[in-house]
């Protein structure tokens, strides 16, 4: 039991598993500050919005004796001069990951939350603010933490309902790089867990596939005994590591042996009667639950839309309530986002993919939903971990743009340089497997380049990365 919390500081406040935590609080009553570097976020706004201004830089002046310190695995995690400085006046600290749990729990707030949490490789934020989306469209105002930026749906990425539900993401990454390895979705006790899919990533927190699949396979046990784990039945290692689940489970995906499955999934032909863009069919062996409508396209999308749709259903909502909650879902920050035209007609997007399956999908997803347009991808690998242990699949990952343009590697502050790696290098690779593939070094480079090219009303620029490539678009030549 954690005594009355009054004011929490946040040391790395702009993060998108950080900021959402700080609203939250910040809407409970409690006394909020944080700090950060001074670079911009895509949460800037959202903490703007919150009337939260952090400190920037990081400071032991900043800790006026605060009740608790937040941290995340970046910026030195217990090593942050803030966090030893909360440490010396023996002021409690915990990890982004132990804090989400915490804030599930509900026991800060004085409220018990039903917990919803949604984990896989890819597909999580989107599935997670589906969820939020559905019950906030169904009036049951949840609780909600979503791993990015600005969620048009739910006006924001964090909030404290005053519904019973608490929705999650849960990030498979480490607790803190150093000292704590514990996975961070294992801080959640929810009763309903979603896994999306299992893919091997984070090679800087896991070593083989089979890490990441150990680490999958504890977290139903954080579910309790009437709990319901909700699964990607056409993910091959989800489908080999629960084959022998003893517990309540439910399948989702196209193959007829899930419990659920979709179908008929094309682009919108319907303009009449819905605004959406893409459709697809639902069906329970024997029981059609008719068509779904979305906002956003891609068939990745009817999947996460289908495993929102069982966590609904499974919550006792009915069809149409969980359909209208699916069509006023418009996506989220960074994920496929229409960022404007040039002023030579191109259209210009954004997108958060940084793994070779994400890449590939989103590619996939512009392609069926824009016909006879050429894709211009700009890409800028993230971490020199992850482009080193998946190099062979991100060189092969992009046949579905007409043009790629590589920026240099977006290291995370948690790594070093490596030499050996590059993005020349991949560009290199991907050449093997596009015609037209640049690099180009900095971000400078890039708008440099497209300003020059005076792309038509024919084409399609998509930004791609989990780095700051979406800063990019400051540089073009919008309308």
């Amino acid at each position: 039991m954690i005594k009355k919390i009054r004011y929490i500081h946040f040391a790395g406040v702009k993060g998108v598993g950080m900021a959402p935590l700080a609203i939250i609080a910040k809407e409970a009553g409690i006394n909020v500050t944080g700090s950060d570097i001074e670079d911009e976020f895509i949460t800037d706004e959202l903490l703007e919005k919150a009337n939260i201004k952090p400190f920037v830089g990081f400071s032991k002046k900043n800790i006026k004796d605060p009740d608790l310190v937040i941290t995340t695995g970046a910026h030195g995690g217990f090593d942050n001069l803030e966090v030893k400085e909360a440490k010396r006046k023996k002021i409690r600290v915990m990890t982004q990951g132990e804090a989400v749990g915490l804030f599930m729990d509900g026991t800060i707030f004085g409220r018990r939350f039903t917990g919803i949490s949604v984990t896989g490789t890819h597909g999580k934020t989107t599935t997670t603010a589906m969820v939020a989306t559905i019950l906030k469209e169904a009036n049951l105002d949840p609780s909600y933490v979503v791993g990015t930026g600005f969620v048009p749906s739910l006006g924001s990425s964090g909030h404290l309902g005053q519904g019973k539900y608490f929705v999650s993401e849960a990030d498979e990454y480490i607790t803190e790089p150093k000292y704590d390895r514990k996975i961070k979705f294992m801080w959640q006790n929810p009763k309903i867990a979603v896994i999306t899919n299992i893919e091997f990533d984070h090679p800087d927190a896991y070593k083989t596939i089979d890490d990441v699949k150990e680490a999958f396979k504890k977290f139903p046990s954080k579910l309790p005994k009437d709990g319901i784990l909700i699964t990607c039945g056409d993910d091959h290692e989800v489908r080999k590591l629960f084959k022998a689940y003893k517990g309540n489970r439910i399948t989702y995906g196209f193959s007829k042996d899930n419990d659920f499955t979709v179908s008929e999934v094309r682009p919108c032909n319907d303009g009449k009667k819905y605004k959406g863009i893409l459709e697809f069919r639902v069906m329970r062996k024997n029981q059609d639950f008719g068509k779904f409508y979305l906002n956003v396209f891609g068939i990745h999308n009817a999947l996460n839309a289908t495993a929102a749709f069982v966590v609904g259903h499974n919550l006792g909502l009915n069809t149409h309530s969980i359909k209208k909650g699916l069509l006023a879902f418009q996506g989220t920050k960074r994920r496929s986002e229409f960022i404007g035209a040039l002023k030579s007609g191109a259209r210009v997007f954004d997108d958060y993919a940084h793994h070779p399956t994400e890449i590939k999908n989103t590619l996939r997803g512009f392609k069926q939903n824009f016909s006879n347009i050429k894709l211009v991808c700009i890409f800028q690998p993230h971490t020199y971990s992850r482009t080193k242990s998946l190099f062979e699949q991100f060189s092969k990952s992009f046949t579905d743009a007409d043009i790629l343009i590589l920026t240099n590697i977006f290291a995370s502050l948690r790594e070093k340089k490596d030499p050996e790696m590059s993005s020349e290098l991949l560009a290199n690779e991907a050449r093997k497997y596009n015609k037209e593939v640049y690099f180009k070094p900095a971000l400078s480079d890039v708008v440099k380049y497209v300003n020059s090219k005076k792309y038509g009303k024919d084409t399609i620029i998509i930004t791609m990365g989990a780095g700051d490539v979406y800063k990019i678009s400051e540089g073009l030549r919008l309308h």
